[in-house]
């Protein structure tokens, strides 16, 4: 760390590289934060959490019971030990609440006065953070699996859902209504994605084992499907050409830069995709376990050299090197089965919920000190400043 350091400010390296380092080396240590708690207000699994990127500073979560949480991450108490509050609670006894398991919660990106929510019951909803009551509410015909807004566009307001209907639904804010169908899967879609990049690019998986990449401003079709053989046909049986997986896909995650997509099945892979044209890079993960018949929401770092991913497996959360595929190590602090995670890039935290009720908070060890600086602490700090050519005589 000094090494960086001095580096930097003899104008030897870029300042980023520091901070690249320093953000690798916490994720690389963390561990469960026993100092921090996090009020326990779902009486069944947490389904979906969220961070918001605004202040860094308010989580959302929703459950299995149908109630959606948010809470204040910030340390009010100044003490070592504290527990993240509740601010407010949607539950059973408000006339708002969803009547099912909420699948999806999400900040509105670029303002927390708003934040949507999805879930079996057939319908998403667009909440008023300041009164805790829906402004917009769409109906479905199907159970809403999924859901998600652009982290970056500027030029539409849309939001993709996925029901247990073939069809994805672009839904736009500022009118309040469904503009746009999406027809290509032959099953239930259980993940949709926004590229960090592009922000007209989705991406969406289904029961059919496939992956779709559209341009939603076209209206010919899907860009292309991702095929795990890259178009081999040897290595495919009729059956399984142009799929991802060979099982359901269910879950999709871009990389912070948006040049990859990453796609977990049930069969038990992970596979890493070129966002750009669709080719299968051939990490290979080893088995991912995935049991999960809804979708899993996973996520990536931000900041780091080499990148991670965090995925939920059994009562563990797994944290894999993107590009190499090699498991860095796993997190095991739930009692049942991980539902949900998300990464703090602010903080280089991880937050995850599971089938036991709970959300955990994994932070980064203390950083040990460098030699020299235990060098001085034992020496003592008067001793070591002393001249060399001091007598005792004297």
């Amino acid at each position: 760390m000094l090494g960086f350091l001095t580096a930097r400010q003899a104008g030897l390296d870029d300042p980023l590289r520091l901070r690249r380092a320093e953000c690798t080396r916490r994720v690389l240590s963390l561990e469960l934060n026993h100092d921090r708690d996090v009020d326990r207000i779902h009486s069944n699994g947490i389904n979906t959490i969220d961070l918001d990127v605004i202040e860094g500073r308010y989580m959302l979560s929703g459950g299995s019971d149908g109630v959606i949480v948010l809470y204040d991450l910030e340390n009010n108490s100044k003490t070592d030990h504290y527990t993240c509050k509740a601010v407010c609670t949607v539950g059973r006894s408000s006339c708002y609440v969803h009547r099912f398991s909420v699948e999806t919660v999400q900040w509105y990106p670029h303002d927390t006065g708003m934040f949507v929510s999805s879930s079996f019951d057939k319908t998403m909803k667009v909440w008023d953070t300041e009164t805790l009551k829906p402004a917009e509410v769409f109906q479905f015909e199907g159970n809403v699996y999924c859901h998600h807004m652009s982290p970056i566009a500027r030029k539409h307001s849309l939001i993709a859902v996925g029901t247990k209907d073939q069809k994805v639904q672009l839904c736009d804010l500022k009118s309040g209504s469904r503009i746009h169908i999406l027809q290509g899967h032959r099953g239930e879609v259980l993940s949709v994605r926004w590229s960090p990049r592009h922000e007209h690019i989705l991406a969406t998986a289904s029961t059919d084992s496939r992956v779709l990449v559209w341009d939603v401003r076209k209206a010919l079709g899907n860009l292309f499907s991702l095929d795990q053989h890259n178009g081999d046909k040897s290595k495919a049986s009729s059956q399984a050409v142009n799929t991802a997986h060979n099982g359901r896909v269910n879950g999709l995650c871009f990389t912070a830069d948006g040049l990859y997509l990453l796609s977990t099945g049930t069969d038990d892979r992970m596979r890493l995709w070129n966002s750009a044209n669709g080719e299968n890079t051939l990490v290979n993960y080893g088995k991912v376990c995935n049991e999960s018949r809804k979708g899993l929401k996973f996520t990536v770092s931000q900041g780091c050299s080499p990148e991670f991913v965090f995925v939920p497996c059994g009562s563990s959360v797994a944290v894999y090197a993107i590009h190499t595929g090699e498991l860095v190590t796993m997190l095991r602090g739930h009692y049942n089965n991980v539902d949900c995670c998300e990464f703090h890039p602010d903080y280089q935290e991880l937050y995850s919920g599971g089938k036991d009720c709970n959300i955990l908070a994994w932070v980064p060890a203390l950083r040990l000190p460098d030699l020299e600086e235990e060098t001085v602490a034992k020496e003592g700090g008067s001793q070591a400043f002393q001249d060399a050519w001091s007598s005792d005589e004297d």
